[in-house]
């Protein structure tokens, strides 16, 4: 299957999903200072590596849906849907954590946000897999925050 990427979808995609990951950010910044105080599970990484990880992931994540977007595939709508839905998820995934501090709630949402990058990965992997591919370390960290949020409910209940 040949690769069809123009990089004006590529911006278009990767400008609409920082904008989703810079009111999520903003969020998490104000409520930093809160979460500083609270009891963090082992193998927690320092604050500095969150922004850097989370630039990579979004990064990947434009490109795998600017691929969808420029397939021609009948699907690709479908699943570029799913990529909206769950980048709204992720958004409020923030807004419940940091701004609510709504723990076991954020876990239960977060959970659902896996399955909705689940079936995104599904949907892209149809269409293309080297776009369905690439999101598979959003999933791998996705996997982690939710040990890490689990565990940030457990120790401050």
């Amino acid at each position: 299957m040949k690769l069809k990427l123009s990089w004006k979808t590529f911006l278009y995609s990767a400008l609409m999903t920082f904008l989703f990951a810079a009111l999520g950010g903003i969020v998490t910044y104000l409520g930093m200072p809160f979460f500083e105080q609270v009891k963090q599970p082992p193998l927690s990484p320092p604050a500095f590596l969150f922004p850097i990880v989370w630039s990579i992931l979004f990064l990947a994540m434009s490109l795998g849906a600017a691929i969808i977007y420029d397939s021609d595939n009948p699907n690709a709508p479908k699943a570029l849907l799913v990529y909206l839905v769950q980048l709204t998820m992720n958004f409020w995934w923030c807004v419940f954590f940091f701004g609510f501090r709504m723990y076991l709630f954020s876990f239960i949402w977060l959970l659902l946000l896996m399955i909705a990058v689940v079936v995104m990965i599904i949907l892209f992997t149809r269409i293309n897999r080297l776009a369905g591919f690439i999101q598979l370390g959003y999933l791998l960290w996705l996997c982690f925050a939710a040990y890490l949020n689990f565990g940030i409910w457990f120790l401050n209940r």
